[in-house]
């Protein structure tokens, strides 16, 4: 069994599978680039939050867990690449260097019978193009190379790097062995496959593929919004009993993988584009675009003007369940270009954000009670639990919002009514009626929304998230 691992690349997939491995008993050396990473980690404190980390990491640190910029010379007998290789925001080209850097510094420090795993997300034919070249380079013929990805959720990535299946695409058959059995120790069932390309092509249509489902659902919003309809009563109705695949609620796509793997999987397609996938993505990046203007619209229509209106926004993380602090990939990155145009004054509350960061994003911290007090209206973007859980009744004062627009219909939207305050989500946009005593004007059933263009526009570049992932 391999004992003796490194890891380069200390972001969301390297962390979480330093942590699986260093509770399964494995010794893992971590490197990273970034001098502010490996101080957090070498002190036991993860920089990004994940259920257990911080509890494998205050426990093993220093023990089995060692960090630096580089791996040990000659010592691990397996090393995994998991660096990020990013998206360009104007070409929507993947940028591979981290990948080369990575195999150059695993050629230098590690022994050429040193099993190399590709964990990273990369275009079709990357392991063999770019990674392999570098190992042979410092190696000759003696390489063992794997393509295993990393399929994980964000919120259960301890968990799941033990019950998902794990693809194993190897160079030849001792590679595949060698990675059969490494992750073996980790994974409860292995899937082999046929080489390095299969297993890349897995990853990226696990992700495109779930891209696409919520793009779907989320075209049934727009046009139930364009009818007057309720678009999760569309797909409820849809889904009864109906001997095929479910339709998806409508809602945000984001997070550090289906918001950039569908541009890796075009970037793979070479001249044949793909007739899908880009079509989806740029759906799903017009959708926070199209929530914000329709917000905008709403402020004007309920205070007569947009310009020094105050939108307290819940959810800054680009999902609240699992809850998660990660903010690539986040509706509000795109959303916050309509309302500094608009003049809107965003006030920003996230249980998993830190103020700093809110205020990064333009916004101003504001703690929950006094969103639904201060605020002109509530935008509510993610589904954490917190926003579950609010009793509407309880945090309303004088005087209230002229409307909450809940994009994950997590509120009861009856209370919300019976408040005299309006209620919108995604694809539904129930018509205000007239103002009742308490002054705020509330719905009165379903109207058309506004019209969607045949090709949206104005969505924010690809930025990523795990089978949301």
């Amino acid at each position: 069994m391999s004992r003796k691992i490194g890891i380069v690349g200390m972001g969301y997939v390297g962390l979480t599978l330093t942590a699986a491995l260093a509770d399964r008993g494995c010794t893992v050396y971590g490197a990273d680039v970034s001098p502010a990473v490996v101080a957090a980690l070498s002190a036991g404190r993860p920089h990004i939050f994940e259920p257990g980390v911080a509890d494998v990491f205050a426990a093993h640190t220093g023990r089995t867990i060692h960090i630096d910029t580089e791996l040990p010379r000659d010592t691990v007998d397996v090393a995994v690449i998991s660096v990020s290789t990013p998206v360009d925001n104007v070409t929507h080209r993947p940028n591979l260097a981290n990948l080369a850097a990575a195999a150059r510094a695993v050629a230098a420090s590690c022994r050429p019978d040193t099993l190399v795993v590709v964990r990273s997300t990369v275009p079709v034919g990357a392991s063999r193009r770019v990674v392999l070249p570098e190992l042979r380079a410092a190696w000759g013929e003696r390489v063992r190379l794997v393509m295993a990805p990393e399929r994980t959720i964000q919120g259960q990535a301890l968990r799941e790097l033990v019950e998902l299946p794990q693809v194993v695409g190897g160079l030849d058959a001792d590679s595949l062995a060698a990675g059969v059995e490494f992750f073996g120790q980790l994974a409860r069932t292995i899937v082999p496959v046929s080489g390095l390309e299969t297993a890349e092509l897995v990853k990226l249509s696990n992700n495109c593929h779930t891209d696409l489902i919520y793009a779907f659902g989320n075209e049934v919003a727009l046009i139930a919004e364009r009818h007057g309809l309720d678009p999760l009563e569309v797909i409820r109705a849809a889904n009864v009993d109906y001997p095929r695949p479910d339709l998806a609620r409508p809602g945000y796509v984001g997070g550090g993988c289906l918001s950039k793997d569908p541009y890796i999987l075009i970037d793979s397609a070479g001249d044949r584009r793909p007739f899908l996938v880009g079509k989806a993505r740029q759906l799903n990046e017009y959708l926070p675009v199209h929530v914000a203007e329709t917000v905008v619209r709403m402020l004007v229509e309920a205070r007569g003007r947009s310009l020094g209106a105050r939108l307290a926004v819940l959810g800054w993380a680009y999902k609240g369940w699992p809850p998660t602090d990660d903010m690539r990939g986040t509706p509000i990155a795109t959303m916050m270009r309509v309302f500094s145009a608009a003049g809107v004054t965003v006030l920003g509350h996230d249980p998993m954000v830190t103020d700093d960061v809110i205020r990064q994003y333009g916004g101003e911290p504001i703690v929950l009670d006094k969103a639904f007090t201060d605020a002109d209206a509530i935008l509510i973007i993610n589904d954490h639990p917190d926003y579950r859980a609010i009793r509407i009744s309880e945090l309303l004062g004088t005087p209230r919002p002229a409307f909450v627009y809940d994009s994950w219909r997590v509120l009861d939207a009856d209370a919300v009514t019976a408040a005299g305050i309006r209620y919108a989500g995604l694809g539904y946009l129930p018509a205000a009626r007239a103002a009742t005593a308490g002054g705020a004007a509330v719905p009165d059933g379903p109207a058309g929304g506004a019209a969607v263009p045949d090709r949206p526009a104005g969505g924010a570049a690809g930025v990523d998230a795990e089978v949301l992932a």
